[in-house]
C-alpha cells in the first residue's frame, strides 16, 4: 500500500483533531506573517481557501510556499524566497526551531510512523516530517515554517506522553526548502 493510500484508507478518527491542529497552524502562521507586514488581507483570503478549504488528504504545499507562488515567485527562485520567509517568521517567534542542513540525509522513521499513525497523519497535513525517531525516548521534527515545527513537537510530546506517560525529548528544526521537498516526497509521497 502507497503511503497516499495509506493515509485515505485509515479510520479517520482522529481527523477532527487533525483539523483543530492544521488551523491552529494557519493561524499563528498568518498571525505572525500579517504582524511582519509580508501578507495581505487578500492574500490571507486565497490561503486560507488553499490551505484550510482543501481536503485533508489532498493538502496543498506548505503555508510559505503558497505565499511564495500567490506573491509571483518564479519556480527557479521559491528556494531563496521561501528561505526568506522562513528565516523572518523565525524571527519573530520566541524560541523558533534552528536551520539545520542536514536533514535532508537522514532516514525515514518507518517503524515510528507505524507504531504513531496519528503523528504520520498530522506531519503529513503540516509538512513537518519527523527527522529521526530513537525509540520514544528522542524524536525530532522539522519543516519549512516553523511555526508548524513547534505545533508537530508540542503533538508529539502530548501522543508519546499519553500513552506511555514518559516525555520524550523532542527536538523542533527547520529546513531548507531542498530539504523539505526530498523529505515530503520521500516520508508521504508528495
Amino acid at each position: 500500500m502507497s503511503v497516499s493510500s495509506m493515509f485515505t484508507a485509515r479510520d479517520h478518527s482522529h481527523s477532527a483533531e487533525i483539523e483543530q491542529w492544521r488551523e491552529v497552524c494557519f493561524n499563528r502562521t498568518i498571525d505572525a506573517l500579517r504582524q511582519a507586514g509580508w501578507v495581505t488581507e487578500e492574500e490571507i483570503r486565497k490561503l486560507r481557501e488553499r490551505f484550510l478549504l482543501v481536503p485533508l488528504e489532498d493538502h496543498p504545499e506548505d503555508l510559505l510556499v503558497l505565499l511564495a507562488r500567490m506573491q509571483g515567485t518564479e519556480e527557479e527562485r521559491l528556494g531563496i524566497e521561501v528561505a526568506r520567509l522562513s528565516h523572518g517568521l523565525a524571527s519573530l517567534i520566541p524560541g523558533a526551531p534552528p536551520l539545520i542542513p542536514f536533514a535532508g540525509k537522514l532516514m525515514a522513521p518507518s517503524s515510528f510512523y507505524e507504531a504513531y499513525t496519528q503523528v504520520y497523519d498530522l506531519s503529513r497535513v503540516l509538512r513537518s516530517p519527523v527527522i529521526y525517531a530513537e525509540d520514544t525516548d528522542a524524536i525530532g521534527t522539522a519543516s519549512l515554517n516553523p511555526v508548524a515545527s513547534l505545533l508537530m513537537a508540542d503533538y508529539i510530546m502530548g501522543v508519546v506522553n499519553k500513552r506511555f506517560a514518559i516525555r520524550p525529548f523532542v527536538t523542533s528544526a527547520r529546513l531548507d526548502y531542498e530539504s523539505w521537498a526530498f523529505l515530503t516526497r520521500k516520508h508521504f509521497g508528495l
